[in-house]
């Protein structure tokens, strides 16, 4: 069954049952627990409450507590916890606490249970075939919550020994001691690996019909299985589940933070290990000869963000369609009648290199701080909206005081409540052809990526590099960090003028330099990484485990016309502070364990620094 088919009917069982004991019903709702071993919906509920659970957004949302991107609306927790120190042990909005081990909870139960539970009464075939692949799915989700947890909470506390959280592998009960110690970090990882293994030796790869009975796997024909049962439990119709390749793609994004600076001493992965676990999972679709070439906007390119779409080569896992306007709503310019909510910096504008490669600090970048626009990296227009850029067929001015045709200026630098605080709006992740003017509202199919191939390519060349260097490949893997960046710049457009041919002098000659300097090379992939997926919830994380400034100021930029009478006026740009962050880097690269669970179970040590 596929996930939304489900969700109607978990939404019934978990209102008639209670989260504390789903199997001690209320005296109106008499249903033993037996009831569950004759009827596999109300089991699979189980399963589906641990996709429920999924600690992956939908929406832009941490990347305004980096130095990506500020919030227009002074308020809310994340605002809160970036600019006036209120990350607390106690006042968590990044806390995958709760909900992570809610799932494996949930995880556990039904991992207790699938094996009793009549899937297919009449078929021994298909009773296996349905344990293997739900079995799977559980281990893997468990795996996805164990990293996750690990990302968030996972640090050194002050015995000096670097902690993961509480391993729970068989489900709590009333008789269960919850006083539980945390588990090292390395034998939390070692565990998320092992789950990782357990469900690609359970799970396809992925999910697809076969066409004859001499594809099926002997363990099922000799159990009298047939294509038709394979394709019932295995096929297209569970597309978008936990498979075996989604697992490989968990283990290796568990290896990368494994093998970070902040995790590196204590985890027992090295970054050889990690970059081996990432081409495994790369050499699926070829390595670079399956890099898709299209990749760098499969957020804007109407063909590859339908989600009706029969294929959808960047999407290694993603979220259902959704039909909305949520996003456009809260992001576009005010004169679109957007909230403008999310206001990419002027930190990370300035990320973007100019066409050639280089940075725009370079002194042979070209860059021209009086027109910081032109020559620049492609992907800039692809993600910010900048002064005097068209969008919708309309021109957004984010200056000072520079009405546009209809003699506006709600898109200028804090003109109104809902303008731009940086003199930028977003762009990325948002379909230009959705409305919501309220005259005309329109909304369009949406998907949100919970891991991209490119992400897995970003994962290897930072490990690669880290273990061998940019252009070394001592195991035979095939390719190198350097071939791997250079295909994501040249993807990207960098190297080439707007027609696509290359810029004199030997098109992306900065790369060329990074590959004779290690040190160089990780400060590349590293802006890479934040370019490609920016306000994809990843920054947040990444400039912890790099163990990097939390601090830096974030950065606007103040356009106004020389000659306020001229209309053609030329325009001067100044970049201005915006807004301070207080994050505290001696302790704050690891997230608090919270207070409460400390102050209730003595066992349970906090992250040094946290109250």
């Amino acid at each position: 069954m596929k996930t939304r088919n489900i969700i109607g009917y978990l939404c019934g069982v978990l209102a008639l049952c209670a989260c504390a004991d789903m199997f001690e019903p209320a005296d109106e709702n008499n249903r033993p627990e037996e009831a569950m071993y004759e009827e596999s919906k109300y089991a699979h509920g189980l399963l589906m409450y641990g996709y429920g659970q999924l600690p992956y957004l939908t929406t832009t949302q941490t990347d305004i507590a980096t130095d990506d991107a500020v919030t227009n609306l002074a308020a809310g927790a994340l605002w809160n916890m970036a600019t006036s120190g209120t990350w607390t042990a106690d006042n968590n909005p990044v806390s995958r606490w709760d909900a992570c081990k809610d799932g494996i909870q949930y995880l556990n139960l039904f991992l207790s249970k699938v094996e009793k539970v009549k899937w297919a009464p009449s078929a021994a075939s298909k009773q296996q075939m349905f344990v293997d692949r739900l079995k799977g799915e559980a281990l893997g989700l468990r795996a996805v919550m164990y990293y996750h947890l690990l990302q968030a909470h996972g640090g050194y506390a002050d015995d000096g020994v670097l902690y993961g959280v509480p391993l729970l592998l068989t489900p709590e009960d009333g008789s269960s001691d919850f006083n539980q110690p945390r588990a090292t970090f390395a034998d939390c990882v070692k565990q998320c690996l092992a789950d990782c293994d357990s469900a690609m030796a359970l799970l396809p790869a992925d999910y697809t019909d076969i066409d004859s009975d001499e594809e099926i796997p002997a363990k099922y024909l000799a159990l009298g299985a047939q294509k038709t049962g394979y394709n019932l439990v295995f096929g297209e119709r569970s597309r978008g589940l936990m498979s075996g390749k989604i697992a490989e793609a968990v283990k290796a994004q568990t290896a990368l933070l494994a093998a970070s600076p902040a995790f590196r001493y204590g985890s027992g992965v090295t970054s050889a290990e990690a970059a081996t676990l990432c081409a495994n999972v790369l050499k699926r679709i070829g390595g670079l000869d399956g890099f898709d070439v299209t990749g760098n906007i499969w957020y804007k390119n109407k063909t590859k963000l339908n989600p009706d779409a029969s294929e959808m080569p960047e999407m290694l896992w993603r979220e259902d369609r959704h039909l909305n306007n949520d996003q456009e709503k809260e992001n576009f310019p005010p004169s679109l009648y957007g909230n403008g909510l999310v206001n990419p910096s002027q930190n990370l504008v300035d990320a973007f290199p100019m066409r050639n490669g280089r940075p725009i600090t370079d002194p042979n970048a070209g860059y021209d701080a009086q027109n910081p626009y032109a020559n620049r990296d492609p992907r800039l227009e692809n993600t910010v909206i900048y002064n005097g850029m068209t969008f919708k067929n309309k021109a957004i001015l984010t200056g000072m005081n520079m009405p546009n045709d209809d003699n506006e200026t709600s898109d200028n630098l804090n003109d109104i409540e809902k303008s731009t605080r940086t003199g930028y709006y977003l762009k990325k992740l948002l379909r230009e052809d959705v409305s919501v003017n309220p005259s005309s509202t329109l909304s369009q199919q949406h998907i949100y990526p919970r891991i991209r191939y490119t992400e897995i390519f970003l994962a290897y060349a930072e490990a690669a590099n880290d273990a061998w260097g940019p252009d070394d490949d001592p195991t035979g893997i095939g390719f190198t960090a350097y071939n791997v960046i250079k295909a994501i710049r040249e993807r990207a457009g960098i190297g080439k003028d707007e027609y696509g041919r290359e810029l004199p002098g030997g098109g992306d000659v900065y790369i060329e330099e990074c590959r004779a300097d290690k040190e160089k090379m990780t400060a590349l992939i590293r802006n890479e990484r934040r370019l490609e997926l920016c306000f994809e919830n990843k920054r947040f994380w990444d400039l912890r485990r790099w163990q990097m400034p939390l601090n830096e100021s974030i950065r606007g930029m103040k356009i106004v016309k020389i000659n306020p009478d001229l209309v053609d006026s030329p325009l001067s740009y100044t970049p201005f502070e915006v807004e301070d962050r207080k994050f505290d880097s001696t302790y704050q690269w690891y997230g608090p364990i919270p207070k409460g669970e400390v102050l209730k179970w003595s066992n349970l040590m906090q992250n040094k620094g946290w109250q």
